[in-house]
């Protein structure tokens, strides 16, 4: 009988150690739910789809942006880091689909698509809306710019007569131009004939952008402008179709336009600018979240993008200086050679403003004198 006793007296021991044990996991497991339930389990308040509270209420949705340029170049890339920081934002509700240059078409093509609601968002350079937007033609104006990119990049951030004035011609096209930015200095390239004074473009075949300000620049030093896409540019230098070309040093080289050329001058006589567009119905049917969203990533974006080229317009610069198979001489002009292309290149500004501005030249009065501010 007693040892009876003594086995259920045992059993009873082991049963109540387990009982507690068992108390004090279900106790811990609920003080850990309680504390971790705001998100500290790997889940979000809002139901776990790993969007935070400020981004519940924005819908999944999927956006097209295009760019002028290919994997790897300046545009590409931003918009690329444009779609990591969307996602980001919208705890991945915001999906941005970068496309590289023909993945849709031509530089034409994509600016229609846009106007079309066809992509929501393009990077684009105001050379190939010359024909729509007669104020965008203001930056094809040769030495119009600071030297000294930082400034550059500064007064196009900041210019009421670009954010504001010129932005409001682009809108009645169906495009809202967001920001304005540099993808770096232009310089010449050419084959034949070394370009160093304004008599070396007498008759020269310039391939350029299809805008009739950039043609008008050209033909003032005595060149023969040849509008073409960028698509066919490298077989018409290589044929001798065209003998020359203007473009950021990132992009002569990633191109190759440097192999069939002979030259490069350091010129520096304009800035590449492009814009971060959107399709202006589309945008402005955004909720304001999504809307300040956006604005916010395209400020941010104005440092890194000014960042990116410069480092790219640096790498290429060495790059073409070492290339040994394919040499080219490299010219760079003193500021009295400069001078005198800046000489041949005012007469155009009177042109700009009587014969291609709809406004009478006020928006380009406007930002020079932002640019006299700038530079005082």
């Amino acid at each position: 009988m007693d040892s009876h006793i003594k086995f259920f007296k045992g059993v009873i021991i082991i049963f109540k150690k387990y009982l507690f044990g068992l108390i004090a996991i279900l106790s811990i497991s609920f003080l850990l739910v309680a504390c971790g339930g705001n998100g500290d389990s790997g889940e979000e308040a809002d139901g776990g789809d790993g969007s935070s509270e400020d981004t519940a209420d924005i819908e999944a949705q999927t956006w097209r942006f295009v760019t002028e340029e290919v994997k790897g170049q300046v545009q590409y890339e931003y918009a690329a880091e444009f779609a990591k920081r969307m996602d980001e934002k919208s705890g991945g509700k915001i999906t941005i689909e970068p496309y590289e240059y023909g993945g849709l078409g031509s530089e034409s093509d994509q600016v229609e698509l846009l106007q079309n609601g066809g992509v929501e968002m393009a990077v684009m350079s105001p050379g190939f809306t010359g024909n729509m937007v007669a104020e965008g033609q203001v930056f094809a104006l040769h030495f119009l710019f600071p030297d000294d990119l930082q400034t550059t990049q500064d007064i196009l951030t900041n210019s009421e007569a670009l954010n504001t004035d010129l932005s409001a011609r682009y809108e009645e096209y169906g495009i809202t131009p967001l920001s304005y930015w540099t993808e770096g200095a232009m310089q010449w390239t050419s084959s034949d004939v070394a370009i160093d004074e304004p008599s070396d473009f007498e008759g020269f075949l310039m391939r350029t952008q299809t805008s009739p300000l950039i043609s008008e620049s050209y033909e003032a030093y005595g060149a023969e402008p040849t509008p073409m896409s960028w698509s066919e540019l490298y077989t018409a230098l290589d044929r001798g179709t065209v003998q020359g070309q203007e473009n950021p040093i990132f992009f002569i080289g990633d191109a190759s336009f440097h192999e069939v050329q002979d030259y490069m001058t350091l010129s520096s006589h304009n800035n590449y600018v492009a814009m971060t567009t959107v399709n202006t119905d589309w945008f402005n049917d955004l909720s304001p979240e999504v809307q300040d969203m956006v604005n916010e990533t395209v400020n941010e974006m104005q440092d890194w993008v000014f960042d990116e080229q410069k480092a790219q317009n640096e790498e290429f610069l060495e790059t073409i200086k070492n290339n040994d198979s394919n040499p080219t001489e490299i010219i760079e002009l003193t500021d009295e050679q400069r001078e005198a292309f800046r000489e041949k290149a005012k007469p155009v500004r009177d042109f700009y403003i009587e014969e291609v501005s709809t406004v009478n030249g006020d928006i380009l009065n406007k930002l020079q004198e932002e640019i006299d501010a700038a530079t005082e």
